[in-house]
C-alpha cells in the first residue's frame, strides 16, 4: 500500500492506494490552521487509522504534499503559504510520531508526478505539471522522478517575469508582473473573468508566451494543466496555435493536455513520491 497526504490551508486528504494504483481509500478532514502540533497529530492519526480500515494495521509507505518546500539546508519547510508550517521539521516529525521515513513535496511536484505516473502524461519521458489556481505553480517529472533541484524551487515558473506586458503587477514575492500575477485564477477573474471574450484571448496569448519560456528551457514531451483554469476546454486548442510565435524551433511537437485526476492528483502523487 501507498499512502498520500494532501495538506492544505483548509483541509488535510489522504488516499490510499494499492499496488496498481487503484484506490483504496480517500478522506478528507479540516486542517487545524495555524497549531503545527495539532496539524502533525491529525495527519498522524489519519494514517493510522487509514491502515487499520484497509490493511488491516499493515505500515504502508507515507508521502506528503505540501503549499512549500523543504530547505536543503535546514530541512525546515520554507516558502509556505500555510504559514504555520514555516520554520517546522515537519518531516523529522511525523517520521517520530509514525515511527517510519515520510517523503515530502511541493503539491505542484506532486500534481506533476500523478499525471506523469499514471495520469494525461503517463509514460512521457519529460513531464512538466502547471497549477493555474490560486495560485500559479509548476513541477518538473523526468523519467518517473520529480525533479527538486538543489534550491528545491525546480518549476517554480510562477515567479519568473512575463515579459511584454507594460502594465506593472506586485506579487506577494516582493518582485513585480510575476507570470503568477497574470495567470491566475484571481487574476483571470479581475481582468474580466472567463465569460470575457477579450480577457480569454489576453489570457491564452499570456499563457502561450509563458510556457514558451518553459518550453525553450525544458523541451518537455507535455505540459499538464490542472487548478481551476485548467477546466477551460479552449486553452488545449488555442494555446499551441499561438506559443510558436514564441518558441525557438520551426515546429513544436510538445502536447498540451488536461489532468486526468483532477482535484485528486496531488494526492495521488504524494503517494506516488514512494514509486521504485
Amino acid at each position: 500500500m501507498r499512502i498520500g497526504i494532501d495538506l492544505g490551508g483548509t483541509k488535510i486528504e489522504i488516499v490510499v492506494l494499492g499496488d496498481a494504483g487503484e484506490t483504496l481509500l480517500r478522506e478528507r478532514v479540516p486542517t487545524p490552521r495555524g497549531d503545527y502540533a495539532a496539524t502533525v497529530a491529525t495527519i498522524a492519526a489519519l494514517v493510522k487509522s487509514a491502515e487499520v480500515k484497509v490493511g488491516a494495521g499493515r505500515t504502508a509507505s507515507v508521502g506528503i504534499g505540501i503549499p512549500g518546500a523543504e530547505s536543503r539546508v535546514t530541512g525546515l519547510i520554507k516558502n509556505a503559504n500555510s504559514t504555520w508550517l514555516i520554520g517546522q521539521p515537519l518531516r523529522a516529525d511525523l517520521a517520530a510520531a509514525l515511527g517510519r521515513p515520510v517523503r515530502i513535496a511541493n503539491d505542484a511536484n506532486c500534481f506533476a508526478l500523478s499525471e506523469a505516473t499514471d495520469g494525461a502524461a503517463a509514460d512521457a519521458a519529460v513531464v512538466f505539471g502547471v497549477i493555474l489556481g490560486t495560485g500559479v505553480g509548476g513541477g518538473i517529472v523526468v523519467n518517473g522522478q520529480v525533479l527538486v533541484g538543489p534550491n528545491a524551487i525546480a518549476g517554480e515558473w510562477g515567479h519568473n517575469r512575463l515579459s511584454g506586458e507594460d502594465e506593472v503587477r506586485s506579487c506577494y514575492c516582493g518582485r513585480a508582473n510575476c507570470i503568477e500575477t497574470f495567470l491566475s485564477g484571481p487574476a483571470l477573474a479581475a481582468d474580466g473573468g472567463a465569460e470575457d471574450e477579450a480577457a480569454l484571448q489576453r489570457y491564452e496569448t499570456r499563457l502561450a508566451r509563458a510556457l514558451a519560456q518553459v518550453i525553450n528551457l525544458l523541451d518537455p514531451d507535455v505540459i499538464v494543466l490542472g487548478g481551476g483554469v485548467s477546466n477551460l476546454d479552449r486553452l488545449y486548442d488555442r494555446v499551441p496555435r499561438l506559443w510558436g510565435e514564441w518558441v525557438f524551433s520551426d515546429h513544436v511537437a510538445t502536447r498540451l493536455v488536461k489532468n486526468k485526476h483532477g482535484d485528486s492528483s496531488g494526492v495521488r502523487g504524494a503517494a506516488w513520491l514512494w514509486n521504485e
